[in-house]
């Protein structure tokens, strides 16, 4: 059984030992290990993933044995996730398919090991695609008028398909703070710039008339401040004079495509930590 240990505490000594010497005792093989010491902060962050025996106690015995022994002592914020469970990701989206078909393609060739119980929208544009992919799909309208209702519809289809983190594939909606306060930093986000520069409606048209040299997209996870949550990954492209604003928006799309998809799959691989609005990220 793999299982991937996620922890962040105050830095001192003896984590390391004591956590891998934890594993070792409860019958666990380390395959992968890696920490990071934001000095700043006085903060430690480890990634560590283990292969256990199969006659080892069942996992929340293992949990509670590690809040004991290890967590409470060292004052740790801590999670544990299983190698054979697949989290379940909600895919929201509007009217633009881009990011939507990457994301499904990938998903379709077992790059992005999750379920995707169902595709959510305000408008019916993209229905066709989730029918191609065999997926369900729910069209709720989101209006100044219908706010409430449309969130209510939300959290009931969110909970009753058990999901586990939600990806905005170019949603043109502000989610709720009620939503964002279920799945704190388990709501991905992409943002067609380089942030913080040039955030707002038209980021290419800024950009252009501007002049500059490279544009970027940056997909991170959404908080109640816009734009303005914790980063997972972000990439640039160059361009010139000769680029048109259709150029602009062009290779941005296909930008936001890359690092949308890197920043699902560091979350689903359990390769994230958020720690004062900012991520830890482990190769």
């Amino acid at each position: 059984m793999k299982t991937t240990i996620l922890i962040h505490c105050p830095d001192q000594s003896g984590i390391i030992s004591n956590v891998t010497g934890f594993i070792h005792k409860n019958g666990g093989n380390i395959i992968y290990i890696d920490q990071h010491v934001d000095k700043e902060a006085g903060v430690f962050f480890m990634r560590l993933e283990s292969d256990f025996e199969k006659n080892i106690p069942i996992v929340q015995s293992l949990k509670q044995r590690f809040e004991k022994e290890l967590a409470l002592p060292y004052q740790m914020e801590w999670s544990l996730h299983l190698g054979s469970t697949k989290p379940r990701m909600a895919l929201y989206v509007s009217k633009y398919n881009h990011c939507l078909y990457d994301l499904l393609s990938r998903f379709h060739s077992g790059e992005l090991s999750v379920e995707i119980p169902f595709i959510l929208s305000n408008h019916a544009d993209l229905a066709y695609i989730a029918d191609q992919f065999n997926i369900p799909f729910h069209h709720i309208p989101y209006s100044k008028e219908n706010k409430l209702a449309a969130e209510e519809k939300h959290m009931s289809l969110l909970e009753d398909y058990k999901i586990d983190f939600i990806v905005l594939a170019r949603y043109m909606q502000i989610i709720t703070p009620k939503i964002i306060a279920r799945f704190p930093n388990k709501i991905i986000n992409i943002h067609h710039s380089f942030l913080p520069a040039f955030a707002g409606a038209k980021p290419y048209h800024a950009a252009f008339r501007r002049g500059v040299k490279i544009i970027g997209a940056t997909s991170h996870y959404v908080t109640e401040e816009l734009d303005a949550g914790p980063i997972i990954e972000q990439d640039v492209t160059r361009v010139t004079h000769a680029h048109s604003i259709k150029d602009f928006i062009s290779k941005g799309r296909d930008l936001e495509k890359i690092v949308l998809s890197r920043a699902v799959k560091l979350h689903i691989d359990r390769k994230t930590m958020v720690y004062n609005n900012k991520t830890v990220i482990f190769s």
